[in-house]
């Protein structure tokens, strides 16, 4: 896997791009505002084909450029059914500019999986922070995107609409399962393992709940 990484926007939202080096196909996580110019100089210098591009939640920090770009590269907009509302009608919150509205085309199902090229994405639903927050797993690389559900050294928000401390501790229950060398690299903030985050999880794990 080739990957870049910027943080964009006025929340530093993690954008990833991620291209299988056979095929030169790709596709962008999280396309927050402003995504499009780094992605179409990227995608440019290194002859990659954006074939998809990844919604973890439908908050405005994560999906501001999902129109702009689908419409400069004709790449489909992917996300999961539960989150569908949140792009296709976004809620502007705190944001300093307009989110335009986006359609997703792929919906992502617990278990469903992302191919581009010979690279493989497994679909994890991770609920908590919105409804329809999925977690990505690329475990041949030993990876996994883990939008706003896990952080470096805690979880996402479970205050805004759309959030539940009982599924954010499921789901962080879930996510401790995966194994100690799985490198998250989440929708903020620094890049973290399961290991250095193995003491606080497994503190929800057994509390069956989130601790303040």
């Amino acid at each position: 896997m080739e990957l870049l990484q910027l943080a964009v926007g006025p929340l530093a939202t993690n954008l990833y791009l991620l291209a299988d080096p056979a095929s030169r196909e790709a596709i962008a996580i999280d396309t927050a505002i402003p995504s499009l110019q780094f992605i179409s100089d990227s995608l440019a210098d290194r002859g990659w084909t954006l074939k998809l591009i990844v919604s973890t939640h439908g908050h405005w920090d994560h999906i501001g450029d999902n129109a702009a770009v689908a419409q400069h590269t004709g790449a489909q907009i992917a996300a999961h059914p539960l989150d569908r509302p949140r792009l296709e009608a976004p809620n502007k919150g705190l944001a300093p500019f307009d989110i335009p509205p986006s359609v997703p085309a792929v919906e992502l199902a617990e278990g469903g999986v992302i191919r581009f090229g010979e690279l493989r994405l497994l679909v994890l639903h991770t609920p908590g922070h919105t409804e329809g927050s999925v977690s990505l797993l690329a475990a041949d690389d030993g990876i996994l995107f883990s939008g706003d559900t896990l952080f470096a050294n805690g979880w996402g928000r479970v205050d805004l609409p759309g959030g539940s401390p009982e599924q954010m501790a499921d789901s962080i229950a879930r996510l401790s399962r995966l194994g100690d060398p799985l490198r998250v690299l989440p929708g903020h903030g620094p890049a973290t393992t399961i290991q250095r985050e193995r003491a606080w999880m497994d503190l929800v794990v057994r509390s069956g709940r989130l601790f303040a």
